[in-house]
């Protein structure tokens, strides 16, 4: 399985050079980039860790790659990581651009549940495989 969030989810891993020119990019607009890494990558779940502060005020993209690679120092694919762009601009004041930079060697995926609920209603949700075990220990030390 492999989990599509995000922008360029649908292609292949970007590589470093790629990223670098994603964030030189949302520089260029002037959003402040940030990092984030979860161990749960339900659809659901907007409240990602985060790699430090916001980085506001950029003038070089090597900051942030240099983040990234500290991120996933500490990570060691054992998350998915992603950067983020939120542009603080009167009336947009959200996220412009994210996408993932890494994920996981192996990606067990989700189990769709289904429940029956009042007269003939169904009700269905996702459940990712890796949340049955605990925090820090969903994928491969």
């Amino acid at each position: 399985m492999r989990l599509t969030q995000g922008t360029f989810s649908f292609l292949p891993d970007l590589t470093d050079e790629q990223i670098g020119k994603q964030v030189a990019y949302c520089i260029r607009q002037g959003w402040a980039v940030n990092i984030e890494y979860t161990d749960d990558p339900h659809p659901r779940n907007t409240y990602w860790e985060m790699w430090g502060l916001p980085m506001f005020d950029l003038k070089d993209p090597a900051a942030v790659l240099y983040e990234l690679g500290e991120c996933r120092k500490v990570q060691g694919g054992r998350a998915y990581i992603r950067i983020s762009a939120f542009d603080s601009t009167h009336t947009w004041e959200s996220l412009r651009l994210s996408f993932l930079t890494d994920r996981p060697a192996e990606e067990p995926g989700f189990a769709l549940e289904r429940a029956e609920a009042d007269g003939r209603n169904l009700r269905y949700t996702t459940r990712a495989y890796a949340a049955a075990k605990p925090t820090g220990a969903r994928y491969g030390a």
